[in-house]
């Protein structure tokens, strides 16, 4: 999947030629999406595979000129290739090279790419897509591929949502989950297995005995699924082993680690640790981490998590285990935009042009419209209290999570110094995130926390085939 990019502010639009910030109407952003359709679908996106018996196209596509960027190597190699020229013939790219040495096909449709640059379609790690206005807006702003994820706070996945980006499903694994994708569809009946009521949560989640994790990992690994989150209530046995087995069978694994170490988890091969204000957990002691496997959820997780945000950047343990992350092949995969709301120098979400896409009513905890800030609602029993003392309320609550945020932030520049791999995935649309918007505010905190702007683009592209070995995305290549 490839991308035209004018070489604008990532934070401007990928697709957009000097586009201009004003409150369009929807009408108006459908036909601007019909326009970058033509990348996205009908040129050069590769959603899916064409079926056996679909009529080939006759017509290939060529773009001339462009600079393709080179992304390899984690964003640390720089062997851009100018004046080039992509084929793309049946939907995928079929050659890649210099003007000279490609030939044109005869009667293939030619595309000027000159002054342009060409990257690969952006890669969402973790993000939700609960309707057709949110898979638009990821298209809009060049995402081209979504890890999808199903939860309380995004919703169910719209696996209707048509155009859309290509979809790389998640389910959680070896715990209660009313939002489970096998209790809920099967490739055969539509249905899940016969055994998935077990998967149904009680008052809260728990863990599944051994019998019944080998079976979900069995009906996942035939699903489509290809990422498993590892939550907060599994042990590190129940870890270790489904990490060992998602691996023999091609499974990708997340790890939002609480009852199992992060060490362990770590040390077991772990392929991602998702979510500033998560991982940070992997700096506690042990007096801290063995209350957290009866209490995954409760005070003792409230306490291990306040010691771990609370550490100073530079203490012994925070440069310790950021060494550990720098040597072992987890990936960190931040989603800075989480909190991006909390952070200093942002901006008006709701001014994007895609946000014109989207429906508030589908968001979790959007940003308010007129201030672009994040809404910080006193609890009903304070709503008696006069207007000015609710207001201060709020504003008490904005101070405490600014300064939180900042002490995540602080804590991550030393694990980022150390040179982790890393991630791009936005978290949208959750916690004041928005889809395909949040992608770019989240390569904009990358390059702030100290990535080159080349190793946020890879970030969002070819390190998940480094990574992960999906080879079928992340490159314009053949």
């Amino acid at each position: 999947m490839v991308l035209l990019w004018d070489g604008g502010a990532i934070d401007s639009g990928l697709l957009c030629e000097n586009p201009k910030r004003q409150t369009s109407m929807r009408l108006k952003l459908q036909k601007k999406m019909w326009i970058v359709g033509i990348c996205l679908a009908e040129v050069l996106a590769v959603a899916q595979p064409p079926a056996a018996n679909a009529p080939k196209a006759s017509v290939p596509v060529v773009l001339v000129g462009a600079t393709v960027i080179d992304v390899t190597d984690w964003g640390h190699s720089a062997k851009d290739l100018t004046d080039s020229v992509v084929v793309i013939r049946d939907g995928r790219i079929q050659e890649v090279g210099p003007r000279l040495g490609i030939p044109i096909p005869k009667g293939a449709r030619l595309i000027d790419c000159t002054g342009k640059y060409l990257i690969p379609g952006l890669i969402d790690g973790l993000a939700g897509m609960n309707s057709q206005g949110q898979a638009n807006a990821f298209l809009y702003m060049g995402v081209t591929t979504v890890v999808a994820v199903s939860d309380s706070h995004r919703g169910m996945v719209d696996l209707n949502a048509n155009p859309s980006p290509n979809l790389y499903l998640v389910d959680s694994i070896g715990t209660t989950d009313n939002y489970s994708l096998l209790a809920r569809r099967h490739p055969a009946n539509g249905r899940g297995p016969d055994w998935a009521g077990v998967l149904r949560e009680g008052p809260k989640p728990v863990q599944l005995s051994p019998e019944e994790t080998a079976k979900q990992l069995t009906a996942i690994s035939h699903s489509g699924t290809r990422v498993l989150v590892l939550g907060r209530n599994l042990t590190a046995a129940s870890a270790q082993w489904i990490i060992s087995h998602a691996h023999q069978g091609g499974l990708v694994t997340y790890g939002e680690f609480v009852s199992t170490p992060y060490r362990v988890g770590i040390e077991a091969g772990v392929d991602a640790l998702p979510f500033m204000g998560h991982y940070e957990l992997g700096v506690i002691p042990d007096e801290l981490q063995k209350p957290l496997v009866e209490d995954s959820a409760g005070s003792a997780a409230t306490t291990a998590y306040d010691y771990s945000r609370k550490l100073p950047p530079l203490d012994l343990h925070v440069r310790y285990y950021a060494r550990m992350l720098a040597t072992h092949h987890a990936a960190l995969m931040p989603a800075f935009s989480r909190y991006y709301l909390q952070l200093p120098n942002h901006r008006n979400l709701w001014k994007e042009q895609a946000a014109a896409l989207l429906d508030p009513a589908h968001l979790d905890s959007p940003p308010d419209r007129e201030s672009g800030e994040f809404s910080y609602d006193v609890s009903y029993w304070f709503h008696h209290l006069p207007g000015s003392t609710q207001r201060w309320l709020e504003d008490s609550q904005r101070k405490k999570a600014d300064l939180e945020a900042m002490r995540l932030w602080k804590i991550n520049q030393t694990f980022f110094a150390a040179q982790p791999h890393a991630l791009a995935a936005s978290g949208a649309s959750a916690h004041g995130t928005m889809p395909g918007i949040s992608m770019h505010t989240e390569l904009e905190l990358l390059v702030r926390m100290g990535l080159s702007p080349r190793e946020a683009l890879a970030a969002a592209t070819n390190n998940y085939s480094l990574q992960f070995g999906w080879n079928d995305i992340g490159l314009i290549s053949a």
